[in-house]
């Protein structure tokens, strides 16, 4: 039986032998070994991609007026603190010259991967570019590297798509309205106090 769904059968290509497969595959994509790591590709690449944006969207809040300011150009954000994305608008104020060089890097980021992917290395794992820096060196470190990878990029994709509804829905940025996280204790404490939150 399925791990992640007891109710369920584990599906045939998922052995339990990648990091983090509890036999989650309700809909049956993946039919084949193949199938299974062109699938495990794709998501190792959304989670790291994921958890960078996880760090950097509310570190824009905090730091994009602060960062305009210093080098003297207009901010990004709006005047309600919101990042620009699909739901809140503002992509218009983003160069297309950025745009390019973010399809560009992750385009040649891609072929390199995909290139690894088909050269026949019986050690090759998904999402495996060759960096070493900081991996350990015994196949039980790096199980557990894999693991923790895996499990953290998947909350990350999480907590974008509540980043997303959350500034949609409330009209306010993540950093405002989470401040606990972002500022320290005595500042934001001192914020509710004057709001009153604090009594």
């Amino acid at each position: 039986m399925s791990q992640s769904l007891p109710f369920l059968p584990r599906p045939a290509a998922l052995t339990g032998e990648l990091p983090g497969d509890v036999g989650f595959d309700p809909l049956g994509f993946a039919k084949s070994e193949a199938d299974l790591m062109n699938y495990r590709e794709a998501e190792v690449k959304h989670a790291r991609l994921a958890m960078l944006a996880a760090a950097g969207w509310p570190l824009s809040e905090v730091f994009d007026k602060k960062i305009a300011a210093v080098m003297g150009m207009e901010p990004i954000l709006g005047s309600d603190d919101r990042v620009p994305s699909l739901l809140n608008g503002g992509l218009g104020k983003i160069s297309p010259a950025y745009w390019v060089g973010c399809i560009g890097v992750a385009a040649m980021i891609d072929i390199f991967g995909q290139l690894r992917m088909k050269s026949d290395n019986k050690e090759y794992i998904p999402g495996d570019f060759g960096l070493r820096l900081g991996y350990p060196s015994n196949e039980e470190g790096q199980k557990r590297m894999q693991l923790a990878e895996i499990k953290n990029g998947r909350l990350a994709m999480i907590a974008i798509f509540a980043f997303a509804v959350q500034e949609f829905v409330t009209k306010q940025g993540v950093v405002d309205e989470t401040p606990l996280f972002f500022f320290p204790i005595v500042e934001t404490l001192h914020k509710y106090a004057n709001s009153g939150y604090i009594q």
